[in-house]
């Protein structure tokens, strides 16, 4: 058997003796968004540690556990801390639990994040709705052996962030009356945030926002055909666009003060996804 499967076989099946719960949705949550899961029908929790053989987070402020339970009526499994790549783990553990999300039953993967806005047109505490993404800088997690138990070895990617979830996460947004910008998102491996340069150069290949995460996700979520939306947080222009030096501690208080609107629009994003998918 292919170690990387054996290795996402085992976590599901631990898993499985721990917690009997079936999500419908699949929410990764970025930073200022860390305590949105303490706010829904929680029905049980799993530490990471507790799940053989799985990724661990070592973020600060990231707790690292899945939460269980319900936004109004829709069953969803939420991703209380993520797994970076530049945290030293293989591009196949950082995906892991996307993998595993959708074994567990997620049809839709909700993907959020605090990102570097590259483009002049936003501002700090703008929330990005993402159309595309750029991951070329990172590796691929299909790269190898093609797993066949979860997709085709050559996915397509030409709508990789659903268009119907798209339309709906704006009309949804509209009607809530928060401001929601659009654009593409990079993938940069980080720790550390982009130089002038770099950031010049996310903006000549079309860049709307830059971050360390998420497009990875994506990939290996299109892969197992599940249906992916995401938003991202603006936290910041990136380095070289203010004279203001950039520190994580900025990111993690503009996410903060984001942080209402942003679990105002995924509460009623996800009930909506509820409500279209029975």
């Amino acid at each position: 058997m292919n170690p990387v499967y054996e290795k996402l076989m085992k976590c599901y099946e631990s898993v499985k003796e721990k917690v009997k719960f079936t999500p419908k949705v699949a929410l990764v949550l970025g930073s200022g968004l860390g305590d949105y899961a303490e706010d829904i029908k929680i029905t049980a929790t799993l530490d990471y540690h507790d799940i053989e053989g799985f990724p661990v987070s070592t973020i600060p402020g990231h707790k690292g556990r899945f939460v269980f339970g319900y936004v109004e009526e829709t069953p969803v499994v939420i991703m209380q801390g993520r797994v970076h790549f530049y945290e030293g783990y293989s591009i196949q553990d950082v995906v892991l639990p996307i993998r595993l999300m959708k074994l567990m039953g997620a049809e839709v993967l909700f993907l959020t994040n605090a990102a570097g806005g590259v483009n002049f047109d936003f501002h700090a505490g703008d929330l990005m709705l993402i159309k595309d993404h750029i991951s070329m800088f990172v590796p691929s997690p299909l790269i190898g052996a093609n797993l066949d138990e979860l997709g085709v070895r050559f996915p397509d990617m030409s709508d990789i962030y659903d268009r119907e979830l798209r339309d709906m996460i704006k009309n949804l947004a509209r009607d809530l009356e928060i401001s929601l910008q659009e654009g593409i998102y990079i993938q940069l491996t980080g720790p550390a945030y982009e130089s002038p340069a770099e950031v010049q150069m996310c903006r000549i290949l079309g860049g709307d926002a830059v971050g360390m995460s998420t497009a990875c996700e994506a990939l290996a979520a299109n892969h197992m055909g599940m249906k992916i939306c995401g938003i991202s947080c603006i936290s910041n222009l990136a380095c070289g666009m203010t004279d203001q030096p950039l520190s994580h501690k900025e990111v993690q208080e503009a996410a903060d003060k984001v942080a209402p609107r942003f679990k105002k629009l995924v509460t009623n994003v996800i009930a909506e996804i509820g409500r279209d998918r029975g």
